[in-house]
């Protein structure tokens, strides 16, 4: 590895922040954008209320309703580190883009609200990191409102989740007594001042070591009697800390803060940027590992956006870097298509916002002009022969038949379509029944048919009515000499095609699942898309 190559992977971190909605995620991620010095106003996530709008939700539904429905790139750089931040939307309708973000970050920030702790969504995420095989911290926040006692949060994740938390720090008071943190490292307190700002801009931050005689001019003498109590506590019953097993996954390093007044935002970001991983190396469909040291560039593709210029209507595909550095306008082979493209007009991002590069390192993602020849799960090196494993493809479990209100405008609702199924925003399947010409279209979560038909009408300029079906499995069909249009469909299931040619069955229910998978032991039936190379299959993610 060069000297220069080894410099620039130790610069990058690369990570997501996972939760459950409304634990303050968007919010979090704001402040992580004040303290790195890229924005210096925050912005709120409320609707409709707010005269700004979070940086990273860029999309006029997003402003709109307040919630975040597509993953943001931000970038800065951060105390000499070149930081890539994932922002993945919260709610469980848009998961399946949280999961294929979650394929590009070396780490994840889960986030848990101290009022209500583990929830539905965070198990979901929480489970797909311990796949990935990715560290996992902590950051409780909302302490400036009352909530659950800090020991109590540390159990529930063990017992929840199976992981033990080490805190880093410790809240000092909760609720409107909430002042500061303890760092446990340095022994010192951090107590925080908004005076009024209602986390806009950075907050006062006084640092007094425990044992110093100034310590009473920062806390009460009940406050550092209960901080002193629970801190023993901690040093007679917790865990050591150790580097290794954070990245093995066998412990959380656990913060406590608020995102809304800034308070123990800074701390968490200091320390976390130093505990999180470089850039990690990724397995290739050889069975082997691509380091990051690997002087040849490689990266892969991960998602892919379209208009988020209005004005030029673009499709741009965001590139994790993996190995070696990429330079502007450079060639590199494209693994599905077998043939050398070149990389032009890259960007990095801070949401829409976007800055022209010239090179970029391992860990880095960038985004590349696309003029329809990218995919999500497209592999670019400058050497041929290999493909990372694929990111995952998962099973829609709602179904509806899309129609044009305006026969006159069904160009633009294909084009819509096509194009937003590119992105994996949605999945396109083709009836195999005579004379059914509408498409189906697929979904992991119900909200996501509301933001097909706005971008739809939006974006592409056509109305579109959808049928909903009755169906809640879908499942690739991978058997020798399965013949699609000739296998029995019943009232309880239908079989269609993917994009790829791929066929599916469309089940009703788990029973209309099962008696299929009883009656054809032959046949595999798959709830994520598989690779196939000459019929086999050679990779298939587990779900």
């Amino acid at each position: 590895m060069s000297n220069e190559l080894e410099r620039q992977v130790a610069r990058r971190r690369t990570f997501a922040i996972i939760s459950h909605p409304d634990a303050g995620k968007t919010t979090l991620t704001e402040k992580l954008l004040l303290y790195g010095g890229a924005i210096h106003l925050a912005g709120s996530v409320k609707a409709r209320r707010a005269s700004r709008h979070a940086t990273s939700d860029w999309m006029e539904l997003e402003k709109q309703r307040g919630i975040s429905v597509t993953s943001s790139v931000l970038q800065f750089d951060y105390r000499g580190h070149a930081v890539n931040l994932l922002d993945t939307p919260g709610h469980q309708d848009f998961s399946e883009d949280t999961y294929r973000t979650l394929a590009a970050a070396d780490a994840a920030v889960m986030l848990i609200d101290a009022a209500k702790g583990v929830e539905p969504q965070t198990k979901k995420l929480f489970k797909v990191c311990r796949m990935r095989k990715i560290p996992i911290f902590t950051f409780v926040n909302k302490l400036d409102r009352f909530g659950r006692e800090p020991l109590e949060l540390m159990d529930e994740l063990e017992q929840v989740l199976g992981i033990r938390a080490y805190p880093m720090n410790w809240p000092i008071g909760m609720g409107p007594e909430f002042r500061g943190v303890y760092d446990r490292e340095s022994r010192a307190v951090h107590v925080f001042s908004s005076e009024g700002r209602h986390g806009e801009s950075q907050v006062e931050e006084r640092t007094v070591a425990l044992d110093s005689p100034d310590i009473l001019s920062a806390l009460t003498g009940n406050e550092l009697q209960k901080l002193k109590d629970d801190i023993e506590l901690l040093d007679i019953g917790g865990d050591a800390f150790a580097r290794e097993k954070v990245d093995r996954g066998q412990i959380t390093p656990m913060f406590f803060g608020s995102a809304m007044t800034n308070f123990g935002v800074r701390p968490f970001l200091d320390d976390f940027l130093e505990l999180a991983p470089l850039p990690l190396p990724r397995l290739t469909d050889h069975g082997d590992v691509r380091e990051p040291g690997n002087e040849k560039f490689a990266g892969f593709v991960f998602k892919i956006q379209a208009n988020m210029d209005p004005q030029h209507r673009d499709r741009i595909a965001f590139l994790r870097v993996v190995s070696g550095r990429y330079v502007k306008g450079m060639n590199a082979h494209h693994s599905r298509l077998e043939k050398v493209v070149r990389l032009a007009k890259p960007s990095q991002f801070l949401a829409a916002e976007r800055t022209s590069i010239e090179d970029a390192w391992p860990g880095d993602v960038i985004g590349l002009f696309d003029p329809g020849m990218f995919r999500i799960g497209d592999t670019l090196a400058e050497d041929a022969g290999f493909a990372f494993e694929g990111v995952p493809r998962f099973s829609p479990e709602h179904f509806a038949v899309v129609r044009a209100k305006d026969p006159l405008r069904r160009k633009q609702m294909e084009k819509g379509l096509e194009q937003l199924a590119e992105e994996g925003t949605i999945q396109i399947f083709q009836q195999l029944q005579m004379g059914m010409k509408d498409p189906i279209v697929g979904v992991v979560g119900a909200l996501q048919f509301e933001v097909l038909q706005f971008r739809i009408e939006h974006e592409y300029g056509a109305h579109i009515l959808l049928d909903r079906l009755p169906f809640t499995h879908a499942r690739w069909v991978v058997g020798k000499d399965f013949d699609a249009k000739a296998f029995d469909w019943e009232g309880n299931r239908q079989t269609v095609q993917d994009r790829d040619g791929l066929p599916l069955v469309l089940f009703r229910d788990d029973w209309a699942l099962q008696h299929a998978e009883q009656k054809h032991p032959e046949l595999q039936f798959l709830a994520a898309a598989p690779q196939l190379r000459d019929g086999a299959v050679v990779f298939a993610p587990k779900v």
